[in-house]
């Protein structure tokens, strides 16, 4: 039986990882996919201190898997299906088999959020993407839709000018939620097109995107607008169907934690973007990453 199991491979489990390895802890870190989490798909981070210049997310999540790695974290690739929190000892089931620790943490993130609307589902990979970063350079001398109004909708936004002649912003409101900076670079892009009080309601193809058609919702006045590609940036859903009834959550599914990232069941901690907060960037997932291996530390320390 381990110390610790981390589940998560992205800022905050590979932070953790680094610490409860640098503690010397019985640990290792399960990821279904390559370490790295959804940075993974960003063109250029520029808010994470220490890089004036920005850093691609790749080098950067590839700088932080080499230095936990460097402090002895093993991370095995493994998709985890269960868990079984009902004693002191917490049992993890992946598709490789059983693993059992005395503390768990959560860092499995979240995904991108669906529109739920006709033809997103059926031309997803045809022309509907949630990465501007994989798919962009398909869209070159082409022009594209991006439905959202925070900050990865307009950064992905501004990313797609590199290769679209027009990119159309869709938002719902009458003004954006990212930060001014990037409002203000979208606004003086004379490729991004903003239509504002617009929600769409259908994406038009069959083999691939042809138009989305769009409701203005102040007017209700509904219009086609041609483009090849749709990119929907509209939050995240945190990765949390296994551990539902298992702990506590909010609302919208985030596990709720106390300022120690500790949840609703002693011995699991939680980090990084599926926990219940108001921000999720690397710099949050890294700090709660760092926070859950101490209090995770102290737990075993308390029930040794």
């Amino acid at each position: 039986m381990r110390d610790i199991i981390i589940v998560g491979g992205g800022p905050a489990g590979l932070t953790a990882g680094l610490y409860c390895a640098r503690a010397r802890l019985d640990v290792i870190l399960f990821e279904k996919m390559t370490p790295g989490g959804q940075v993974l798909l960003t063109d250029v981070v520029e808010n994470y201190p220490g890089f004036p210049e920005g850093i691609s997310g790749f080098e950067l999540m590839d700088r932080m898997k080499r230095q936990a790695e460097g402090f002895g974290l093993p991370i095995e690739m493994r998709e985890v299906l269960g868990f079984e929190f009902s004693s002191e000892t917490k049992t993890v089931t992946t598709d490789k088999g059983e693993e059992k620790a005395r503390a768990i943490i959560l860092a499995c993130g979240a995904t991108p959020r669906k529109l739920g609307i006709p033809g997103e589902q059926l031309l997803t990979g045809k022309g509907v993407s949630y990465c501007a970063t994989c798919d962009g350079p398909f869209y070159r001398d082409q022009e594209v839709a991006v439905v959202g109004g925070g900050d990865t909708a307009v950064e992905e936004a501004l990313f797609l000018t590199k290769f679209a002649t027009r990119v159309y912003l869709i938002h719902r409101r009458d003004q954006l939620r990212a930060t001014k900076i990037l409002q203000e670079r979208a606004m003086a892009n004379d490729k991004v097109q903003i239509i504002w009080n617009t929600i769409p309601v259908r994406i038009l193809g069959e083999n691939g995107v042809e138009a989305i058609e769009l409701k203005n919702v102040k007017t209700s006045k509904m219009s086609t607008l041609k483009v090849q590609g749709v990119f929907i940036f509209i939050g995240y859903e945190p990765n949390t169907q296994m551990v539902k009834g298992l702990l506590d959550l909010d609302e919208l599914g985030f596990i709720r934690t106390n300022a120690e990232m500790q949840t609703s069941v002693p011995g699991v901690f939680a980090a990084g973007d599926i926990r219940s907060k108001n921000l999720r960037q690397i710099s949050t997932a890294v700090g709660e990453g760092a926070t859950a291996a101490f209090s995770a530390e102290k737990y075993l320390e308390s029930s040794a």
